[in-house]
């Protein structure tokens, strides 16, 4: 599927629209016992980015920024030949939980093609996001309802939930 401005618009107003019962629903799973929750997540994971080209949207790395931690600064400033403190200075800001988080979006190193121009030396939290098939899932539930407004397999992950339980239910 072909990511446009207008679709990806239409998605961040469905999730909106529907953040609430979101929220409730992913409250409703943390109740659920975690080593199915995880089993459920690695599974609906699995089968909707056989679907999504990450490439084709990149909406994250349009619209927000990942938390980065020392070990990213240090990798990443490697990658560009430059100290630490250099690319801190230049490319960063601290965050309220004690890490960093680049100093604008969209992120610096994301080209036209939607490309990482540090691809291999990227943060860990963009190789993880949107998180969707991490062991204790019940943990970032939180996260999760937010990351459903930024990233379409999020949003699809979450209805295909919804759709089960209400299967069940």
């Amino acid at each position: 599927m072909n990511y446009t401005l207008e679709s990806l618009r239409k998605l961040r107003q469905k999730s909106v629209a529907g953040f609430k019962t979101t929220k409730g629903l992913l409250a409703k799973l943390s109740r659920t016992n975690s080593k199915k929750l995880d089993e459920l997540m690695l599974a609906y994971h699995s089968s909707e980015f056989e679907k999504i080209n990450c490439l084709e949207c990149a909406n994250c790395c349009k619209s927000i920024s990942p938390a980065i931690y020392d070990t990213d600064i240090r990798r990443m400033a490697r990658a560009l030949k430059m100290t630490p403190s250099a690319f801190t200075v230049a490319y960063l800001q601290p965050d309220d939980d004690g890490s960093y988080i680049f100093k604008v979006t969209p992120c610096l190193f994301l080209d036209s093609s939607n490309y990482c121009k540090i691809y291999d030396d990227r943060p860990k939290a963009c190789r993880e996001y949107p998180h969707t098939d991490r062991k204790r899932f019940y943990q970032i539930l939180n996260i999760t309802a937010q990351n459903s407004k930024i990233c379409p397999a999020v949003f699809n992950i979450i209805e295909r939930i919804r759709s089960t339980l209400n299967k069940i239910q």
